[in-house]
C-alpha cells in the first residue's frame, strides 16, 4: 500500500527507496508486456510493475487502444502502482507525437519538414497545443519530439522528421513545438523531448546509426545551436541521446556529451531518455562491451536516466556493479531524483489519473480539422509554374488525375503516424509473411482513419470538372501495363495533375522514414518515366509532390510544366492541395532545405564555406553544374514581389549593439499572396572561415494586389558571433555582407557594415533578431 499521499520531499522519498526499488524507476516497459486484451493483466503486473516503474511506453501506438480505452488502461496502470506497490510512485507514461499523437482518432499535421516550409513558426507552437491536449487525455506526459536534428545528409530516411537544414529554422521551430507540447507548466504539459543529441543527422552514407565523421567546430556552431536553443528559451524538459559513433565517440556512452556537454555547458536539467534500443546496442551494434550489464553501466555512468523502450540492460545486474564499485550509488541516486522530480512537476503524485468521461471531446473535432488544414496549407511549396499554368482556370471539362500517389491518403501521412507504425505490430503478429504480404493500402487507412481524403477524392469534391483517373503504375512496383490507361487519360483531358513521390513509415515496402535510406534521390521506380510518357501527349503536366525527403527533379522538371511539393500533409492534404491547383490558395511555401540536381552533388547546402561549392579551379562538375537545382528559401507564388528601399541604422557596430535594416516589399501582381522576406549575412573574414550566407531573420508577409508593406529587422551584432578554433564563442570585427532575398540565391538587395573594436568573448549565443511589419 502506498505510503505517498501527496507531493512529497524528493529527497525524503529517495531515502525510502530500497535498491530494486530504485532500479526500477530507472527502467521502462511496454504495454504490451503489461496488457492482457484491453486490460492491464494483474499477473503481469505484479511480475513486471511490483517495485514500481519508471516509465510506461506507447499507450496508444502499442496498445492498439482507442483514446477513451486508453485513457482508462492509463487508469489502471497508476491504480495498480499507488494502491499496490510500496511506495506508489506513478509512472511517466510516453508517446510518439512527431505530428500527431500517436494513437487511433488523433488530429495528424503535416510533418515537421513540410511544416518548416511555411516559414512560420508559430504554427508549430498551435499544433503542439492541440498534441499536448490529447496526450495528456490519453493518460500520457512526455512526447518524444520535437527532432532537432540539422538535416544535411537527404539520403537519410528520417529527413522528414527535421525541420531542415538551417541551424537558425530548425531552432525557431525546436522551441515553439516544445513550447506548444509542455505548455505554461508541467501539471498540465506534456514533456518535449529533444532529439537525437547530438549529430545524428549527418551518419555515412545517409545510412540510419552509422558512424559520424563531423567536427566539434561544425557540431558547436551549426548542429549544437537548436540545442542551445530549446534549453534557452523553451527549458525542455527532456533529451534523447543520439544512436552514433560520432568521431569514435559512441555518444550513449559518452559522459563527455550526455554530462560535460549537454548539462555543464548547454545547462539543461531534465531527463535523459535513451532512445529505443540504444543501450543494448552498445553490445551488439557498436561492439563496445561483451554484454549488456556492461553497456547499461556505460549508458548510466554517461547520463542516460531512463532506458528505453523496455527494461532490458538497466537490471539486477548493478546490484552487483555497486558491490563491485563499477557504479556509484551517487550516479544511480541522481537518475532517480531527477526522474522524481519530473514526476512531482508533472503532478503525478498529487493526481495521475484521468477523467475517461471526457476524453473524446477533444479529439476529432471541427477546429482541429481546420487548423490541420491551414497549416497544411501553408506548407504548400510552388517549385516551378511555367507558363502561369496553376492556378488551373475554372472553365476546364476534364482534368486528368493520374499517378501512384493520386488516390493514396497513406502518402499523406509520416513515419510516425498511428497508420504507419501499426504497420509493424501487424507484421509482427504474422509469422512467415513477408512484407509485401502485410502491405498496409488505402483500405487500412479507411479502416482507422476514414476521415482522411486523398488528392483524387479531393479533385473530385471541387466539382470543377470531369476527372478521369488512373494510377499508371505503383509506388514501387517496376510494372508498366498501367501507363497505357495513363495515357489515353491524359489524352482526353486538357490538363494532368499527376500525384508522385513516395510513401513513408517503418517497414521495407515504405521509401521514406526511419531506416529507409536511399542511394539515389530519383523517384521510385518507374514513376519518372511514367511521367515522360504522359508528358509525351503534348498535355500541361502539373506533378503534385508527396515526399518526406529530397528528391533530386531534374527529369521531372524537364517534363513538367508545373510542380507542386506538398509534402507529407497530414489528414487534410488532399483538400489542401485541390484547394491550392484551383487558386483558393496561393501557395507560400520556401524549401527549408535544398533539392540537388542529382545525388552526386550532396553534401549540398546554402550556408557552406566560402572554399566550397565549387572545385579549385575549373568550378562545376565535369557532368553538371555546382548549383542546386532548387535552392534553401525557393519558392514560387501566383503573384509577383519586388524589393526596394534598403537602408542600415548605421555603418558601424560594436558587440554589444543592434543594426537595424529596413526595406519595402510590394505585391506587383494581380493576386493576393504571401512572401517570405529573408536576411542574410556573411561574415567576410574570420579567424574560422564563416559560411557565405547565414540566415539570420525572415518574416512571412500578406500583400494584397498592389499593396506595399516595410518590413525592419533589429539585428543583434552578438547574433554574428561563432565558436572559434578554441571553441570560444566569440564576436570578431571585421565587414559584414547584408543580403535581402526572396530564397537564399534570390537575392534581390544589398549593403553591409563593419563590426568595431577588437575580438569579444561572448557569454551565450542568441536566436533570434527583431522584426517589425508596417
Amino acid at each position: 500500500m502506498s505510503i505517498i499521499s501527496s507531493t512529497p520531499v524528493i529527497s525524503e522519498l529517495l531515502a525510502e527507496m530500497t535498491l530494486d526499488e530504485k532500479i526500477a524507476q530507472i527502467t521502462s516497459f511496454w504495454v504490451h508486456e503489461i496488457q492482457d486484451g484491453r486490460e492491464l493483466s494483474l499477473e503481469k503486473a505484479k511480475k513486471l510493475l511490483s517495485n514500481g516503474i519508471g516509465q510506461i511506453t506507447r499507450i496508444g501506438g502499442d496498445s492498439t487502444l482507442e483514446p477513451a480505452a486508453a485513457a482508462r488502461f492509463a487508469n489502471q496502470v497508476q491504480n495498480y502502482l499507488v494502491k499496490e506497490t510500496r511506495l506508489g510512485i506513478p509512472a511517466i507514461v510516453h508517446e510518439e507525437c512527431c505530428a500527431g499523437l500517436m494513437t487511433l482518432g488523433s488530429t495528424i499535421f503535416p510533418e515537421m519538414l513540410g511544416l518548416a516550409a511555411s516559414w512560420q513558426p508559430e504554427l508549430a507552437e498551435k499544433m503542439t497545443d492541440v498534441i499536448r491536449q490529447q496526450t495528456r487525455r490519453v493518460g500520457a506526459h512526455q512526447g518524444l519530439a520535437p527532432v532537432l536534428d540539422v538535416a544535411r545528409e537527404p539520403r537519410w530516411g528520417r529527413c522528414e522528421e527535421t525541420f531542415g537544414e538551417d541551424p537558425l529554422l530548425v531552432s525557431h521551430f525546436g522551441v515553439a513545438y516544445v513550447r506548444g507540447l509542455q505548455g505554461q507548466t508541467l501539471k498540465d504539459g506534456v514533456m518535449a523531448t529533444g532529439k537525437h543529441f547530438i549529430g545524428h543527422s549527418l551518419s555515412q552514407g545517409g545510412l540510419n546509426c552509422n558512424p559520424v565523421r563531423a567536427g566539434w567546430n561544425e557540431i558547436w556552431n551549426d548542429l549544437m545551436l537548436p540545442f542551445q536553443a530549446v534549453v534557452s528559451e523553451a527549458n525542455i524538459a527532456s533529451m534523447m541521446n543520439a544512436y552514433p559513433d560520432l568521431d569514435g565517440e559512441v555518444v550513449a556512452a559518452s559522459r563527455r556529451v550526455l554530462t560535460d556537454i549537454l548539462r555543464g555547458k548547454l545547462g539543461f536539467n531534465g531527463l535523459v531518455v535513451s532512445d529505443y534500443e540504444a543501450i543494448p546496442m552498445l553490445n551488439f551494434f557498436h561492439h563496445m562491451v561483451e554484454s549488456e550489464a556492461e553497456a547499461g553501466l556505460l549508458a548510466l555512468n554517461a547520463g542516460i536516466d531512463v532506458e528505453l523502450p523496455t527494461r532490458r540492460c538497466y537490471s539486477d545486474n548493478f546490484k552487483a556493479a555497486l558491490e563491485a564499485g563499477t557504479l556509484s550509488l551517487d550516479v544511480l541516486d541522481t537518475s532517480v531524483t531527477r526522474i522524481l522530480t519530473k514526476k512531482a512537476e508533472l503532478g503525478l503524485f498529487e493526481n495521475p489519473f484521468i477523467d475517461e468521461n471526457n476524453v473524446l471531446e477533444i479529439f476529432e473535432t471541427s477546429a482541429q480539422r481546420q487548423l490541420s488544414r491551414h497549416i497544411a496549407e501553408k506548407t504548400l511549396t510552388l517549385l516551378k509554374n511555367d507558363g502561369d499554368l496553376l492556378p488551373l482556370p475554372r472553365t476546364l471539362g476534364k482534368i486528368a488525375v493520374l499517378g501512384p500517389l493520386a488516390d493514396s491518403a497513406r502518402a499523406h501521412l509520416g513515419d510516425y503516424s498511428y497508420a504507419a507504425v501499426t504497420e509493424l505490430s501487424r507484421l509482427a503478429a504474422m509469422p512467415g509473411v513477408s512484407f509485401e504480404a502485410a502491405n498496409f493500402d488505402q483500405a487500412h487507412v479507411d479502416a482507422h482513419s476514414p476521415r482522411i481524403p486523398s488528392l483524387l477524392a479531393s479533385m473530385r469534391a471541387m466539382e470543377e470538372a470531369e476527372i478521369l483517373y488512373a494510377p499508371g503504375c505503383g509506388l514501387t512496383d517496376p510494372n508498366q501495363s498501367g501507363f497505357a490507361a495513363a495515357v489515353k487519360a491524359a489524352e482526353e483531358a486538357e490538363v494532368v495533375i499527376l500525384a508522385l513521390g513516395d510513401v513513408s513509415g517503418l517497414t521495407p515496402d515504405v521509401t521514406c522514414g526511419e531506416t529507409r535510406d536511399s542511394s539515389t534521390l530519383h523517384l521510385p521506380a518507374v514513376q519518372e518515366a511514367l511521367l515522360q510518357a504522359v508528358a509525351a501527349t503534348g498535355k500541361p503536366v502539373v506533378v503534385v509532390l508527396f515526399s518526406g525527403r529530397v528528391i533530386a527533379l531534374t527529369e521531372v522538371a524537364a517534363q513538367a510544366a508545373a510542380i507542386l511539393e506538398a509534402w507529407v500533409p497530414g489528414e487534410e492534404g488532399g483538400p489542401a492541395v485541390a484547394a491550392a491547383l484551383f487558386g483558393e490558395v496561393n501557395p507560400g511555401g520556401k524549401l527549408p532545405i535544398t533539392f540537388p540536381r542529382s545525388v552526386g552533388q550532396i553534401p549540398v547546402y546554402y550556408n557552406h564555406k566560402p572554399s566550397a561549392g565549387r572545385s579549385n579551379w575549373y568550378g562545376p562538375y565535369l557532368t553538371e553544374e555546382t548549383s542546386p537545382l532548387y535552392p534553401f528559401g525557393h519558392g514560387l507564388s501566383y503573384t509577383s514581389f519586388a524589393y526596394s528601399g534598403l537602408t542600415l541604422s548605421r555603418a558601424g557596430a560594436e558587440p554589444g549593439s543592434d543594426v537595424e535594416i529596413s526595406l519595402s516589399v510590394q505585391n506587383t501582381g494581380a493576386w493576393a499572396g504571401e512572401e517570405v522576406v529573408q536576411l542574410y549575412v556573411c561574415d567576410k573574414f574570420a579567424s574560422v572561415p564563416r559560411p557565405v550566407k547565414e540566415l539570420k531573420g525572415y518574416i512571412r508577409i500578406a500583400l494584397q494586389p498592389g499593396e506595399t508593406k516595410s518590413v525592419t529587422f533589429t539585428l543583434p551584432v552578438n547574433m554574428l558571433a561563432f565558436y572559434d578554433f578554441d571553441l570560444n564563442l566569440v564576436v570578431e570585427p571585421g565587414a559584414v555582407d547584408v543580403m535581402i532575398g526572396s530564397s537564399s540565391e534570390d537575392i534581390r538587395l544589398r549593403s553591409g557594415f563593419e563590426i568595431t573594436g577588437a575580438k569579444t568573448p561572448v557569454a551565450q549565443r542568441l536566436f533570434r533578431c527583431g522584426v517589425q511589419v508596417s
